[in-house]
């Protein structure tokens, strides 16, 4: 008999859907929203706060399906995801530390009938020792039912919705920005000029401050005597890196030099801040390396033949 382990997850839902200045969060069955006159007309929470002060508010759930659902409400700390930078929160079962432990609903289930909306107050008490500056989070509504997945193991998987919190705690802001562990893998053919040659430039984008950046990367790469090799700007770039939060991406080169030496430069901006992060590359074909290795080792044996027998011609001669 196969076991079957029975596990509960959530859903991709819980990334939280759009980006700033988008349309309120849903998956098409249940949307969570600031409450206000209109359904997104505020889409998501922008909050500031002293530290050691509560701020009270109001989330909206509506159901837009045919049946009653009823979902649990929690608050969640918000992180980027490691895939694509993604704006995503903890889930439930995760410890919260900023936001998303600050966070209390009034109530933290709540059925929604068919076609309706329900609004929930809840308070943001933000501690006394609070760290200044942005604490990104989320209140989730987690749907109650538990579907069955696919596959061989029996898996249930739970679905959540929640609208972004961008909570400013008050105080000094500090913008930091480190682009670090620059690595360059290298795809030749053995010959040079007998195939296309491609690079994967692969770098990690660390927010060391306290607030949330917009970055932007921009690649380049010299060759020997400085030559531009390329230069571009970055499109796989996330639109909003939370603080203290960092990720590692990758980008393709396609016609990477199959014979050269030279460094790969990245830099990173955002508003007031720019930094940047290089990595050298030496682009040697392994046949080329090989024969040149080959004809140094072969002009060493031969040296060390001839000093042999000169040294044996003057032993000789004595």
């Amino acid at each position: 008999m196969r076991s079957k382990l029975y596990a509960t997850l959530l859903a991709a839902a819980l990334v939280l859907i759009g980006a700033p200045g988008a349309q309120a969060a849903e998956n098409g069955e249940w949307a969570v929203y600031p409450a206000a006159s209109e359904l997104g007309s505020r889409p998501y929470f922008y909050l500031s706060a002293d530290p050691g002060t509560t701020v009270k508010d109001q989330v909206t759930v509506a159901n837009k399906t045919g049946a009653p659902l009823t979902f649990r409400l929690y608050g969640a700390d918000a992180y980027n995801t490691e895939r694509d930078g993604g704006f995503a929160v903890r889930t439930s079962q995760e410890k919260q530390t900023g936001a998303g432990a600050w966070i209390t609903p009034e109530r933290t289930r709540v059925t929604v009938p068919p076609r309706s909306a329900v609004t929930v107050p809840y308070t943001l008490t933000v501690p006394e020792g609070a760290e200044p500056g942005d604490h990104p989070g989320a209140v989730v509504a987690l749907d109650e039912r538990i579907e069955a997945g696919g596959g061989s193991v029996a898996v249930g998987v739970q679905r959540a919705v929640g609208a972004r919190v961008y909570l400013r705690v008050n105080g000094p802001t500090v913008p930091a920005l480190a682009v670090e562990d620059v690595t360059l893998d290298q795809d030749r053919p053995l010959v040079p000029g007998a195939g296309p040659s491609t690079a994967v430039v692969s770098y990690t984008l660390h927010n060391r401050g306290n607030v949330t950046l917009n970055p932007k990367v921009a690649l380049r790469a010299e060759g020997v005597f400085g030559r531009t090799l390329l230069a571009r700007d970055l499109a796989r770039i996330p639109s909003e890196l939370l603080p203290r939060q960092k990720i590692r991406l990758t980008e393709r080169w396609t016609g990477a030099p199959q014979f050269d030496w030279g460094e790969v430069t990245l830099t990173a901006t955002a508003k007031d801040v720019r930094e940047s992060g290089r990595a050298s590359f030496l682009a040697l074909p392994w046949l080329a390396a090989g024969v040149v290795l080959a004809g140094a080792a072969s002009g060493l044996i031969g040296l060390q033949v001839r000093r042999v027998r000169a040294g044996r011609a003057g032993f000789a001669g004595d």
